[in-house]
């Protein structure tokens, strides 16, 4: 049918591929149905769109360099209940994001602290908002570079593109106070103008050990807790909850108790 044809030819000239190859078809089912034009428009143009979202939200998830792909429905806040669930649930919401502000997960390895910032990035990418996630020690090694080569100008620019940053396992590794100094300014650079997640194995107290510089540290806290969430875990690690169920971490066998001998 020309026609037929013909309105495949405009829907492909306009960029609507997807509605373009499923026209056959959405044809038929309204032609069975009997449908209104209308009807039959909004379900064309809904197959379209969805489309298009799909694939907006697979190409910010792939920018967003996040490690995997786990959700809040995949948390198991049982497991943590140091966690409180409607405080994260809230998070979710992701009023912190248009106040800019800052969300701090600190405790222990494994309790759950990059599952959470993910999670919640990836809220904010179905939102419609830019993320990037990087490793603290990868982050602050690039800084330290840059800064050191006169281009930190430049290369901040990486940092302060999306609505949200990811800053995972700070702390790990201490920091010279090249460092310290670039990561300070991208925190002022970022300063009411785009939340920063930020995960670490360390307390407060200890920042100025990790960065070298207790000023700096000082100075770094003051701008992230202004506008912040800060969440403390205290519990056991997932990873080695999965290592005692297998089985390594059995408890040793009983010994049996020794009677003193009788006189």
């Amino acid at each position: 049918m020309i026609e037929l044809e013909q309105a495949r030819s405009h829907l492909e000239h306009l960029g609507m591929a997807q509605a373009a190859a499923v026209l056959d078809s959405r044809l038929e089912a309204a032609a069975q149905s009997q449908c209104s034009y209308a009807d039959f428009l909004a379900d064309l143009l809904g197959v379209e769109v969805a489309a298009r979202r799909e694939r907006y939200l697979l190409t910010r998830t792939r920018l967003a360099h996040l490690p995997y792909q786990r959700t809040l429905e995949q948390f198991d806040f049982a497991f943590q209940p140091s966690i409180d669930e409607r405080q994260v649930r809230d998070l979710a919401g992701l009023s912190f994001v248009a106040n800019a502000a800052n969300l701090l997960f600190l405790g222990p390895p494994g309790v759950g602290k990059t599952h959470l910032a993910v999670a919640l990035g990836l809220r904010a990418i179905e939102q419609g908002n830019g993320v990037y996630f990087v490793r603290a020690q990868n982050l602050l090694e690039d800084l330290r570079v840059a800064q050191a080569e006169h281009r930190l100008d430049r290369r901040m620019r990486v940092y302060l593109a999306s609505k949200v940053l990811i800053i995972d396992e700070f702390g790990v590794w201490p920091y010279d106070r090249l460092a310290a100094t670039a990561l300070f300014t991208l925190v002022s650079a970022r300063y009411e103008r785009g939340s920063i997640i930020l995960t670490s194995n360390k307390g407060f107290a200890e920042w100025g050990d990790v960065l070298g510089d207790s000023v700096i540290a000082a100075a770094i806290l003051d701008r992230l807790l202004h506008h912040s969430h800060a969440m403390n875990i205290r519990g056991d690690s997932y990873r080695l909850r999965e290592k005692k169920r297998a089985g390594f971490f059995a408890a040793p066998p009983a010994t049996q108790e020794v009677m003193p001998p009788e006189h």
